[in-house]
């Protein structure tokens, strides 16, 4: 857990420094961040479990590492996690063989 820790610490960092620059925008990002995690129709725990899927879709590892510790503070299980690496691999996937056969098909028959 260490070298997670220090990754997601090395951002949590990085972007503090970013708030000497653009303090605003910075304070932007966190109001409408805040309100994009807080409990709704959807629980803390599935909020987390979604943004791990997209993190790995966008194969973000400081997005990947912070929302796994997230997601186990929001009492997810390690199957539960593992499950939403598979629905990400399963969507990534999927989004190859679709534009593949969309986009290389469409090339093929010009």
């Amino acid at each position: 857990m260490t070298l997670i820790n220090n990754k997601v610490h090395a951002y949590k960092d990085q972007i503090g420094h970013l708030s000497e620059t653009l303090p605003d925008v910075l304070k932007s990002y966190h109001e409408f961040t805040g309100e994009c995690f807080k409990e709704g129709e959807l629980d803390l725990k599935t909020k987390q479990l979604i943004a791990l899927g997209i993190g790995l879709f966008a194969n973000n590892e400081v997005c990947t590492l912070y929302h796994v510790q997230e997601a186990l503070s929001k009492g997810a299980s390690k199957q539960e996690i593992m499950e939403t690496v598979a629905v990400a691999a399963a969507i990534g996937g999927g989004h190859a063989l679709s534009q593949g056969v969309m986009r290389v098909q469409a090339a093929l028959n010009n």
